[in-house]
């Protein structure tokens, strides 16, 4: 019980990184929701964007915002884990098909974008159930 207790306490590296990855996806919510002109500039560069398309975009990226939050909180958490590592996956996903297919991206903003998704997607696979509280044999 003392060590769930001091590993709790103890935030892990993976913690911190998706603490880090929310806190600047909420500047993308900002430019989502109060400047569009930057959202095009720094995502959606060959294309154009309606209001209604940066608010959706906001809260979009609002809720993986959330989901880097509670993980990094709870990384202990099977379902919260499995969820946030899928946003990773259909971040990268979408951004792939507006690069590939929609050619909405330009190849620099894809890289950010592949950059946070990606090492995330690693990192996360890298440390799938590394984070389960360890069952003593006396239990």
């Amino acid at each position: 019980m003392e060590l769930l207790l001091i590993q709790k306490k103890k935030m892990e590296l993976l913690g911190w990184w998706l603490m880090l990855v929310g806190t600047l996806r909420l500047a993308s919510v900002w430019f989502g929701f109060f400047d569009i002109w930057a959202l095009r500039l720094a995502v959606f560069s060959q294309t154009t964007m309606s209001e209604v398309h940066g608010r959706t975009f906001g809260v979009w990226t609002l809720l993986t915002c959330t989901l880097c939050f509670l993980c990094a909180l709870n990384l202990e958490n099977k379902p919260l884990y499995l969820a946030t590592f899928l946003s990773f996956i259909y971040a990268l996903g979408h951004f792939l098909t507006e690069y590939l297919i929609y050619h909405t991206m330009t190849i620099g903003n894809l890289a950010t974008v592949g950059f946070f998704a990606g090492t995330s997607i690693v990192w996360m696979l890298l440390q799938w159930n590394s984070h389960q509280p360890i069952k003593s044999k006396n239990a």
